[in-house]
């Protein structure tokens, strides 16, 4: 009976087979996708484009902002951002402020930088310098005007919409196209022995209506 136990106690498994028959896990090798995983990925690329979209987003309206400062224009304490800004400032100063009396400190800081910057023949407009600028009626086409006051008593008119159009582009709709139109004009009354009537206003007459060409002056 012994040598039987014996014999069957030979034939036994031993332990460390029966645990090394169990299936190992191999690391490198990816869990199969559940539908809780899917949706995780699938979450977390969505953020990915997102947050992407957002940096270029910000990246773009840098750009813009950058063009915006790149196409402004400071005259004296004011800025402008474009060239329609500018002309619309200046005309309707223009046709608000009262004739024949000196711009206030600020417009005349404006107006002076508008000139210097702005105008082919500055140097020559200013001459022995600007004690003041005024809005007149210019004598020929009785439009209102920009005019310098020099410090030597004499004045001459300026056309701000050709400082305007030097310093900032204007939209195709407000430029003038008869660039020639002005000395037209002045040929035209040069030739007609005189001044024409104006609203029932004789030769010699007075103040003029101020809906002449706009942003006259030379």
């Amino acid at each position: 009976m012994a040598e039987v136990a014996a014999s069957k106690n030979s034939h036994s498994i031993p332990d460390s087979m029966e645990t090394a028959s169990e299936p190992a896990t191999d690391p490198t090798v990816p869990e199969p996708l559940t539908s809780t995983n899917k949706a995780e990925k699938r979450e977390r690329e969505e953020e990915g484009r997102d947050e992407e979209a957002s940096k270029k987003a910000k990246v773009e309206e840098k750009d813009e902002e950058e063009k915006e400062v790149a196409v402004s224009e400071k005259l004296g304490p004011k800025s402008f951002g474009s060239g329609e800004e500018m002309f619309n400032y200046f005309f309707k100063f223009l046709h608000f402020w009262p004739p024949n009396v000196n711009v206030n400190k600020y417009e005349h800081m404006v107006l002076f930088d508008l000139l210097k910057k702005g105008h082919a023949e500055s140097n020559k407009k200013i001459g022995a310098g600007i004690q003041a600028f005024q809005v007149r009626f210019h004598p020929t086409f009785k439009s209102r005007c920009f005019f310098i006051v020099r410090t030597d008593g004499t004045s001459e008119d300026f056309s701000f919409r050709k400082c305007v159009e030097h310093l900032l582009p204007l939209p195709e709709n407000m430029k003038r196209h008869h660039p020639s139109s002005d000395e037209t004009k002045a040929f035209n009354g040069k030739n007609s022995g005189g001044h024409q009537k104006r609203g029932g206003v004789g030769r010699g007459g007075g103040r003029g209506r101020g809906q002449g060409r706009r942003g006259g002056g030379k």
